[in-house]
């Protein structure tokens, strides 16, 4: 069972885990070994989510997640594939909390009345800067 938030929780039946060799340097170990271990959740099945929570977390995530409904995540950082399991699934807990967390919309606020003349004292200040600069009218 992963807890993603106290209400929240979602069964390991529902997620699958895929090993693999990992790229980049690391010898004979590298070679080896199959540390990479990719998570893999398919939103649209999942019977734990609601449909108002697969919305939500596919209009957050949805560059994440494929043509079939699932959200893949890798994780080759560490040299053991216990280590590199444990960080896929806090990735996942990230993602999908981040994914259920609600937009808050921006209240439109005012300018200060302070601000505005400063803003205009400055501007006059300037320009009197500027026209003092010239050459004068005869």
């Amino acid at each position: 069972m992963i807890t993603i938030t106290p209400t929240l929780s979602i069964p390991d039946s529902e997620i699958n885990f895929i090993t693999s060799r990992s790229s980049g340097p690391g010898g004979q170990h590298a070679n080896k070994t199959s540390s990479r271990v990719t998570l893999i959740f398919n939103l649209q099945d999942s019977p734990t989510l609601s449909e108002h929570q697969k919305a939500r977390i596919l209009a957050r995530i949805a560059s994440r997640i494929n043509s079939k409904g699932e959200l893949h995540l890798s994780c080759e950082d560490h040299r053991s594939q216990f280590r590199n399991k444990e960080e896929a699934i806090e990735r996942f807990k990230t993602i999908i909390a981040n994914g259920l967390k609600p937009i808050l919309n921006r209240r439109k606020t005012k300018v200060p009345y302070s601000t505005k003349r400063k803003r205009l004292n400055n501007k006059n200040k300037r320009a009197v800067t500027k026209k003092n600069r010239s050459k004068p009218d005869y």
